[in-house]
């Protein structure tokens, strides 16, 4: 795919259905982009692609490289990234202040795609992760109230993500969503909360063109229900 082009594999709504046992490669993933998010099989952990390299970040907050021939993943939302806006801001309350600044920066992208970077020092970020689920068929809410929570503070590295328009909530998560990993690759999960207290590098994308691929031979997803669940979307992205 062209660089700032969506492709996602599956439906969150799926995840909600607790359709996870199955997938592809997260390698068939990486030959659509080098940015992004998503989970593993049985949700087992947040996934964050960096630079092309993939990480599993785990209930316990700590971070290990995945090798991406041999992992598999139900949902995952990439790009080639090629930052088309960078600026330096304070972001002092965190989401509400990103929000705010894509706004201003990219106005005209209400209804597009956005993908999202931000390297820097951040002076406290809360972020969760989950462990994944305890029976066949478990959903996402039900897997995400047994998260765990973490807070650090004065902790650098990187925040991965993607802005969706509200028209995609149930193909995937409207609004802003966040996945952070440290500098030395040892702590992350998906972001609840962050403030930064200095400048950090924000690099924004606006993307116009989108590829959902379905899963196909899974009975898991032939048999969810896909009903759009908003609100418990919005209650397990936090």
């Amino acid at each position: 795919m062209a660089a700032n082009e969506v492709y996602q594999y599956s439906l969150i709504s799926a995840l909600m259905d607790g359709a996870a046992s199955n997938g592809i490669p997260i390698s068939d993933v990486l030959r659509h982009g080098d940015h992004g998010l998503g989970t593993f099989k049985n949700m087992v952990g947040e996934m964050i692609v960096l630079d092309g390299e993939v990480y599993q970040m785990k209930a316990d907050g700590s971070v290990v490289h995945v090798d991406p021939e041999t992992t598999i993943t139900p949902f995952a939302t990439v790009t080639r990234f090629d930052p088309t806006t960078t600026v330096k801001a304070t972001l002092k309350d965190g989401k509400k202040d990103l929000q705010a600044l894509l706004d201003e920066l990219h106005p005209e992208a209400t209804n597009h795609f956005l993908a999202i970077r931000l390297d820097g020092t951040f002076e406290r970020i809360e972020f969760r992760t989950a462990g994944g689920r305890c029976r066949p068929r478990e959903g996402m809410v039900d897997v995400c109230s047994r998260q765990t929570t973490h807070t650090f503070e004065g902790e650098r590295g990187t925040v991965i993500g993607f802005r969706c328009p509200g028209y995609v909530m149930g193909i995937n998560v409207a609004g802003d969503h966040l996945h952070f990993i440290s500098e030395d690759r040892e702590r992350g999960g998906h972001i609840l909360g962050f403030e930064t207290e200095g400048e950090i590098e924000v690099g924004v994308a606006v993307m116009s063109n989108f590829r959902l691929e379905l899963p196909k031979g899974d009975r898991e997803f032939d048999e969810a229900k896909l009903v759009k669940d908003e609100e418990g979307i919005k209650a397990v992205e936090g």
